[in-house]
């Protein structure tokens, strides 16, 4: 009989425990286990193995980060929306380096849940650049072009990869103002 109270969600709260405090490296079924206060068998009744529990992960990650930048996208369109969009991506990716890292960039296409999250994620994205009129293979390359942007940055940034001393803040407003000239050349492109 499962522990009262331990669930699917329940091992994914603690995995996340885990993977704050200590990185994805240190996310085991075993670590798992010891955060529930359970043996690791036990997790088996709720997930079926660790590339299960790193894809509820995921999907769970993108979805909280599609909430955040939904969030923080209401009541604006054009730039606004796009400059809400970039600067909540971003201070979802340094707030929680470790869940981002966990973020598949190619999810496994058997995943239905990560494969949903990232859907749901994509759609926010193609309605901020609805509003400048974009669609088709312009939405496609205005889209491929904000998520390198935004994974380049918080990536280069949760790395400790910006070593030059200017404003890192300013340098992310440049990349802003930077993405609302590709949006328009995207939107002017034949």
């Amino acid at each position: 009989m499962p522990r009262a109270g331990l669930s699917p969600a329940a091992v994914v709260d603690a995995a996340l425990r885990v993977v704050d405090a200590g990185g994805p490296a240190a996310l085991t079924l075993a670590a798992v286990a010891g955060e529930c206060g359970v043996a690791t068998p036990s997790l088996y009744k709720h997930v079926a193995s660790l590339a299960e529990l790193r894809g509820r992960l995921a999907a769970r990650i993108v979805d909280e980060l599609t909430a955040e930048v939904t969030a923080a996208m209401l009541g604006r369109s054009g730039d606004g929306a796009l400059e809400a969009l970039m600067v909540a991506y971003h201070a979802y990716a340094t707030r929680h380096p470790h869940r981002y890292a966990l973020v598949p960039q190619r999810p496994d296409p058997g995943d239905a849940a990560v494969t949903a999250a990232g859907e749901r994620f994509l759609a926010v994205v193609f309605a901020v650049f609805k509003g400048y009129d974009l669609d088709g293979d312009r939405l496609v390359h205005a889209t491929r072009v904000l998520r390198a942007a935004m994974h380049g940055f918080a990536v280069l940034h949760t790395e400790g990869a910006f070593q030059l001393g200017q404003d890192l803040a300013e340098s992310h407003r440049v990349l802003i103002e930077t993405m609302k000239l590709i949006r328009a050349a995207a939107g002017n492109a034949s």
